[in-house]
């Protein structure tokens, strides 16, 4: 941990230091710029610790057991429950047991300086710290030289419900860090964390029943990946309600069962409610407005990540609300990174460009997520919908993954399906989705047919190996050329 004065001087400051933080000082410091990491809770982030490592350690045991049990001469062998507590024990480990030794120690390793504490702005270029390093509770004032950069990421909304408050509900932060599986569990929400965390404790042993106000699960990708992903849910005992909203919530006493009124008359009972309904940036305690910037705001940044109308200050990761997952984030990170070093050495990235070392062009045409459910739902680009709706000639070509001799193999009753978005006038790629088991490491292949932005024609000659499920690609291919 550094000793560093109550003043000090770096080239760069950063707030925050999760996957995007870490990369961005990783970048900084590559380029020769002396840099401060601020961090309030555990250098590592959110994904390390209550997102993405822990769930998929959750995930990976369920998901693991589904596909066994449709392979013939094993599915016999894995017809009983899983070992809970050893699942839990597994996702603790994942989640280093909540200890950021080795995330500092990394830091540090690259001559980044590690100050604890809760970082906010304080003026142009000034970063105030108060907390663990500040002694006997003083602050530290960080001064940068050219650049702060704001990684402070998102927290888990809420709903402002009657009764909410009381509760004691879960986020995605209590549902990946429990140490026992409930007995029934509402999931109110039907995206990324509602799916998979229904996945998970279902699979773990609970009664999961989902709440999803809108007409289908996965409202942002393909409607069929939300189809079959619920079909799934459902065949593995979960109940999923759409159309429908709770109204209010309420516990009996301090740990009994909670009430959850539906707005259609209806009422559950469960032993804990998970709210999976959306993100807020973690802005509202940032000290925006001493720079004239709105508290509790998302951050609007051109394609370097630099706040609009500052020539300063960067955001970088959740808070600029762009692509809200954490392998874009750390992409935005070593955007951000060169351009800020590009800038403090004199030789500004270029004002418009696509594509280019110091623009995240991706955020707008190539995201890619994999939802790691039974089955997997995988997508990188535009849906359908989006490309038409962005105005684009397009063709939807699309195909039974039960049809290709590769998922036959992987597991008996495959079920899934693939689907590519045409942009008819150039004949590339703008979006292609996957849904089934298995479909997760597919996803890097679209991804560079559609970043690369790769000619039809050219894919003809990408020959899939056989038997395997990319074999997909040339299905895909032959039914686009009829």
């Amino acid at each position: 941990m550094t000793d560093a004065a109550q003043d000090t001087e770096y080239d760069v400051v950063v707030i925050g230091a999760g996957p995007v933080g870490e990369n961005v000082a990783d970048r900084t410091r590559a380029a020769g710029l002396s840099t401060a990491v601020v961090e309030s809770e555990l250098v590592g982030g959110e994904c390390s610790y209550w997102a993405c490592m822990p769930s998929k350690a959750l995930l990976r045991p369920v998901v693991a057991r589904a596909d066994a049990r449709k392979v013939p001469g094993l599915d016999g062998a894995v017809r009983g429950p899983l070992d809970a507590d050893a699942v839990l024990a597994y996702r603790d480990d994942e989640a280093a047991h909540w200890k950021d030794d080795g995330q500092v120690a990394w830091l540090e390793g690259i001559g980044a300086d590690v100050h604890r504490g809760r970082g906010r702005l304080s003026g142009v270029r000034q970063v105030t710290v108060t907390g663990p390093d500040g002694p006997d509770g003083t602050e530290k004032r960080l001064t940068a030289r050219h650049a702060v950069a704001v990684c402070t990421g998102s927290r888990a909304v809420v709903p402002p419900l009657p009764g909410a408050d009381g509760v004691r509900p879960w986020t995605s932060r209590e549902a990946t860090s429990a140490h026992q599986v409930p007995g029934r569990l509402v999931v109110v929400g039907g995206g990324v964390v509602g799916v998979e965390m229904a996945t998970a404790w279902q699979g773990l042993g609970a009664q999961v029943t989902m709440l999803v106000r809108g007409d289908r699960l996965l409202p942002k990708m393909e409607p069929f990946a939300g189809e079959l992903v619920g079909e799934a849910l459902a065949g593995a005992g979960a109940r999923v309600l759409t159309g429908v909203s709770a109204s209010s919530v309420r516990r009996e006493g301090e740990n009994g069962p909670v009430t959850v009124e539906l707005d259609d008359g209806r009422s559950l009972e469960a032993d804990e409610i998970l709210f999976a309904t959306g993100r807020a940036p973690r802005t509202d305690d940032l000290g925006l407005d001493t720079v004239g910037l709105e508290p509790g705001s998302w951050l609007s940044v051109d394609d370097s990540c630099r706040v609009e109308g500052s020539d300063w200050l960067y955001a970088v990761g959740d808070v600029n609300h762009r692509a809200l997952l954490t392998h874009q984030g750390k992409y935005q990170a070593r955007v951000a990174g060169a351009a800020i070093a590009a800038r403090a050495t004199g030789t500004p990235p270029p004002a418009t460009g696509r594509w280019e070392a110091h623009a995240a062009t991706a955020d707008h045409a190539a995201v890619p997520q994999v939802v790691f459910t039974d089955p997997e739902a995988a997508s990188v680009g535009l849906t359908l919908a989006e490309a038409e709706e962005a105005g684009h000639r397009v063709r939807a070509v699309d195909y039974d993954l039960a049809s290709v001799a590769g998922s036959g193999l992987y597991v008996k009753g495959y079920r899934g399906h693939a689907r590519m978005v045409v942009d008819l006038d150039r004949e590339v790629l703008l979006g292609v989705t996957f849904v089934g088991p298995g479909v997760g490491e597919l996803l890097h292949s679209a991804t560079v047919a559609v970043v690369g932005e790769v000619p039809l024609d050219r894919l003809w000659h990408a020959v899939p190996a056989y038997p395997t499920i990319s074999e997909v690609w040339l299905r895909l291919l032959e039914t686009f050329r009829g």
